[in-house]
């Protein structure tokens, strides 16, 4: 009885089902049913094909139209034909292109075969710590932080709008009726929309911080980019400086670089107690942090007072609606937060969870929107 020859290490049903899995991170709501059909439904037609499999998923995986937006830059992102001076560039440095499903001389197993490459290298990237990442990777990190899909915190609002489909708006409801004399008549309806709620991060860029401070400032610029008027971004150091004016700029490198002028402390030494007090004394009391969601990132390396760094955060948990503490180490085997600074505002912080590598990043801007 023959023997089947040895498959490879992944197969194009696996492919599709991790594109289908990127999909649902991107925030669309893609089923285990809709994942197997649409599987399906590329083996039905061709995969070397960019354009059936473009419509294949576009078919199975979305459910609405607010699904599309996500799915056209997940698939862009996974299935990308050369376009950018920067994919050229990492092209020319490796022997693996960019995942296209364009026809070209490579034929089908050629495609399946880069498209396998990328796809390892882009998972095993997300694991690696930003700090020990060499040009190229880097590179191709700053390519992931552009796709990153962000969703802010909402609260609802207390004016309501009629709606046909929202709960019975008895106020409404009871106007009618005295206008008509107190005749009965149809049931008013209201919903009260959802709007979002205001971030404000603190990112640490003393020299403790540098190897992170780059990567955490790209992440806050993507932030910045999806909400530009509902974000704000402060550097601690030995002194507050606030540089959401310059994260708003849309070019990420052009961002930092101008960012990096702006911030006279870079890699320099840590007071957080008292850069912490002065924040909550010339923004605390308005409307910045009052209900807003505020993330500090930062290692905790305290060279001050640390009983001030515990007074001031438990000051700003009073006036925030979340804190959360996003701690490069965290996420690392044998961490243990033994840093006085640490110890001294774990009581006063609702999330402590890492921040070293994109998927403690993608974990980070997931508790953001559900905080």
């Amino acid at each position: 009885m023959p023997t089947a020859g040895p498959s490879p290490e992944h197969s194009a049903e696996e492919i599709l089902l991790a594109f289908a899995a990127a999909v649902r991170a991107a925030g669309v709501k893609v089923t285990a049913d809709r994942s197997l059909s649409f599987v399906d439904a590329v083996g039905r037609l061709k995969l070397d094909r960019r354009s059936d499999v473009f419509w294949a998923g576009r078919a199975t995986l979305c459910a609405s139209p607010e699904d599309l937006p996500s799915y056209q830059r997940t698939f862009e992102a996974w299935f990308a034909v050369e376009h950018s001076a920067a994919q050229r560039l990492e092209n020319s440095a490796t022997s693996v292109s960019a995942a296209t499903l364009d026809d070209d001389d490579g034929g089908p197993e050629g495609r399946r075969e880069q498209l396998r490459a990328l796809a390892s290298r882009r998972e095993l990237l997300r694991h690696r710590d930003v700090a020990v990442l060499d040009d190229e990777e880097r590179a191709l990190l700053h390519r992931m932080f552009e796709e990153l899909p962000v969703r802010l915190p909402t609260r609802q609002t207390r004016r309501k709008h009629l709606d046909r489909h929202g709960d019975v708006d008895r106020v409404r409801t009871l106007r009618d009726q005295l206008r008509r004399g107190g005749e009965p008549g149809p049931l008013r309806r209201a919903r009260a929309p959802r709007k979002n709620r205001r971030v404000v991060w603190l990112i640490d860029v003393s020299g403790s911080m540098a190897p992170y401070a780059d990567s955490l400032l790209r992440l806050a610029h993507r932030v910045v980019e999806a909400a530009p008027r509902q974000v704000e971004v402060f550097t601690l150091g030995t002194r507050l400086t606030r540089v959401t004016a310059a994260l708003r700029v849309p070019d990420p490198d052009n961002a930092l670089a101008l960012a990096g002028r702006t911030v006279p402390d870079w890699s320099g030494g840590t007071r957080l107690g008292e850069v912490l007090r002065a924040f909550n004394d010339r923004w605390g009391q308005r409307v910045m942090v009052r209900g807003a969601v505020v993330v500090i990132a930062s290692d905790g390396w305290e060279r001050g007072d640390s009983a001030l760094l515990g007074r001031q955060a438990e000051r700003l948990h009073h006036l925030a609606r979340r804190i959360i503490w996003s701690n490069p180490h965290r996420g690392k085997a044998g961490y243990e937060p033994l840093q006085r600074g640490i110890r001294a505002v774990l009581p006063h912080v609702d999330f402590f969870i890492g921040g070293h590598s994109m998927q403690s990043f993608e974990e980070l801007l997931d508790v953001v929107a559900n905080a």
